[in-house]
Formats: structure tokens, C-alpha cells, sequence
């Protein structure tokens, strides 16, 4: 083995550890970008469950109103 040879060598290695580095990284912000939407769909999901919740629970009740209609004639004396 001559000294080309194991530079060559030396070489080869750094460029599969880069590519390893490389495939690692994007398997790992993949595995981060689907968290990211799980969790933000969770979120998003609660929020809706809390609006409608809470517009249950904090609904008003419509106010009954009574007409009252005072008749200012006597009928009977």
C-alpha cells in the first residue's frame, strides 16, 4: 500500500461518514416534522373541543320575555 492509496482511502471514509451524517440529519427532521404536525393537529383538535365546550357550558340562556298588556277598562264595576 503506498501513501496515495491510504489518503484515497482516508477520503472515502470522511465522504461515507458525511453521507451517513447527511441521511441521519434528514431522518431525524423528518421524524421531527411529522411530531411537529401530530402535535399541532392535537392542538389545533383541543382548541376546537374547548371552543365547543365552552360555548356550551357558557351559553346564556334566551331571556323569556312576558308580554304583559294592562287593560286601563274595567269590565266589571
Amino acid at each position: 500500500m503506498n501513501v496515495d492509496d491510504i489518503v484515497a482511502a482516508k477520503i472515502a471514509a470522511a465522504q461515507a461518514r458525511a453521507e451517513n451524517a447527511k441521511r441521519r440529519r434528514a431522518a431525524l427532521n423528518a421524524a421531527r416534522q411529522r411530531g411537529l404536525a401530530a402535535r399541532h393537529a392535537q392542538k389545533l383538535a383541543r382548541l376546537a373541543t374547548e371552543e365547543n365546550s365552552a360555548a356550551v357550558v357558557g351559553e346564556k340562556p334566551t331571556p323569556v320575555t312576558q308580554t304583559v298588556t294592562t287593560d286601563t277598562t274595567e269590565e266589571n264595576p
